[in-house]
C-alpha cells in the first residue's frame, strides 16, 4: 500500500463530496438533533438526572459517537458498494497506477473523515446549546478518526461477505441498531443484564461514546482504557478488511 496513492483515492471522493455535501450534511445534521430534543427534552423532563448529569447533558456526547459511527458506516457500506457495484468507479480506479490495497486504504480514510466531519459538527451543536462541560472535548476529534476507522473496517468486511445490495438491512438491523440502542448513549450499560452489558464491550461504540463522554465532562484520563481498546481494534481489524475486499475485487 502506498499512502500517496491511497490519499488520491480519498482526494477523488472528497471532491465528488463538495459537490453534494449541502443536502448531505442538512440531512446527517438533522436526525442527531432530532434524538438531542426528542429524547433530551422530552424524555428528560421525566428523567431528570443520570449519575448526577442533567440528562440531556448525559446523552449529548453519545449523539457524537453515534453520529461518527453512522457517517463512517454509510459511507463504507452503501457507498463503497454502489461505487463498486453499479458506478464500477472502482474499475476506473484500479485502471489508473492505484492498486487494490491503495483503494481500500482510501475508502478507509474517507469513511473515517466523514466520522470527524459528522462528529465535530454535533459538538459544534451542542457547545452552542450549551450541553458540553469542558473544551476539552475538541481533544477527542483524532479519536473520532480512529473509531471511524473501526466502522469503515467493519463495513467493508461487510461489503467483502455480502451477496447483494438488499443484505444491508441484516448489517444495520442485527449489529448497527443494537450498537446504537446499547452502548450507554441512552442510559448506563451497568443497568443492563450482565450478560447484555459485557456484549456491549465489545462494541466500539460504547467505547467512543465513554471516550466523548469523559473528555466532554473535562475528565479524559478516565478514558484510557477506552481510547487503548480503540487502538487496538483498528489496527486487528485492518487487515482482515484487506484481505476480504480484495478477494472480492479480484476474482
Amino acid at each position: 500500500m502506498r499512502l500517496k496513492r491511497a490519499f488520491r483515492v480519498w482526494q477523488r471522493h472528497a471532491k465528488v463530496y463538495t459537490k453534494l455535501y449541502k443536502s448531505s450534511i442538512a440531512l446527517n445534521f438533522v436526525e442527531p438533533v432530532l434524538y438531542l430534543a426528542a429524547l433530551g427534552l422530552g424524555l428528560g423532563a421525566y428523567v431528570k438526572e443520570i449519575k448526577g448529569v442533567p440528562y440531556i447533558d448525559f446523552i449529548a456526547p453519545g449523539i457524537i459517537a453515534s453520529s461518527a459511527m453512522f457517517a463512517a458506516t454509510y459511507e463504507c457500506s452503501y457507498g463503497t458498494y454502489v461505487r463498486m457495484t453499479y458506478q464500477k468507479t472502482f474499475d476506473a480506479i484500479l485502471a489508473t497506477p492505484v492498486n487494490v490495497n491503495d483503494l481500500i486504504a482510501g475508502e478507509m480514510m474517507w469513511g473515517a473523515t466523514k466520522s470527524v466531519l459528522y462528529g465535530s459538527i454535533i459538538m459544534i451543536v451542542i457547545s452552542v446549546f450549551g450541553l458540553v462541560g469542558s473544551p476539552l472535548l475538541v481533544l477527542a476529534v483524532p479519536l473520532l478518526f480512529i473509531s471511524g476507522l473501526i466502522f469503515a473496517e467493519i463495513s467493508l468486511i461487510f461489503v467483502a461477505i455480502v451477496p447483494g445490495i438488499d443484505s444491508f438491512n441484516y448489517f444495520y438491523t442485527l449489529l448497527m441498531t443494537p450498537m446504537f440502542l446499547f452502548s450507554g448513549i441512552f442510559f448506563p450499560v451497568d443497568t443492563l443484564p450482565p450478560l447484555v452489558s459485557r456484549i456491549a464491550f465489545f462494541t466500539p461504540l460504547f467505547h467512543l461514546v465513554n471516550i466523548c463522554r469523559s473528555f466532554a465532562a473535562g475528565v479524559p484520563l478516565n478514558a484510557w482504557g477506552d481510547v487503548v481498546w480503540t487502538f487496538t481494534v483498528a489496527i486487528f481489524l485492518a487487515p482482515y478488511a484487506f484481505r476480504l475486499m480484495r478477494k472480492r475485487l479480484i476474482k
